[in-house]
């Protein structure tokens, strides 16, 4: 059975940082494309950022670019992100996510971790 689980939220001052993890199991790590999406209070769940197969690239949202940071593990099985800068505005419920590199089979995701950033 696969197991997608996220830990290191928690609550910050502005400006601060934060580091999630994601660990994955049940699955061949490196045969999928990883990624984050967030989810605030009274908004759609969002884009954050993707971390491919072997971590060969990474994209970004527009909102997060030069100050949050994606990488991964693979012999670990964990994917990273790394938060810096952060501002009250990325209070959210953070999601992980892994999707499978040939576009075929199942997206798994894990329940979140809370990061508030207060004023």
């Amino acid at each position: 059975q696969v197991h997608v689980k996220e830990s290191g939220g928690g609550l910050v001052s502005a400006g601060g940082s934060l580091r999630l993890s994601c660990a994955a199991s049940g699955l061949t790590f490196g045969f999928y494309d990883m990624g984050w999406h967030r989810q605030a209070p009274g908004k759609e769940r969002e884009f954050v950022a993707t971390i491919s197969w072997g971590g060969l690239s990474t994209s970004y949202a527009d909102s997060v670019k030069g100050r949050f940071t994606g990488f991964r593990d693979d012999a670990k099985n964990t994917v990273y992100l790394q938060m810096n800068s952060l501002k009250p505005e990325d209070t959210a419920i953070y999601y992980c996510n892994a999707r499978p590199r040939n576009g075929m089979g199942n997206n798994y995701w894990g329940q979140g971790t809370q990061v508030t950033v207060s004023s």
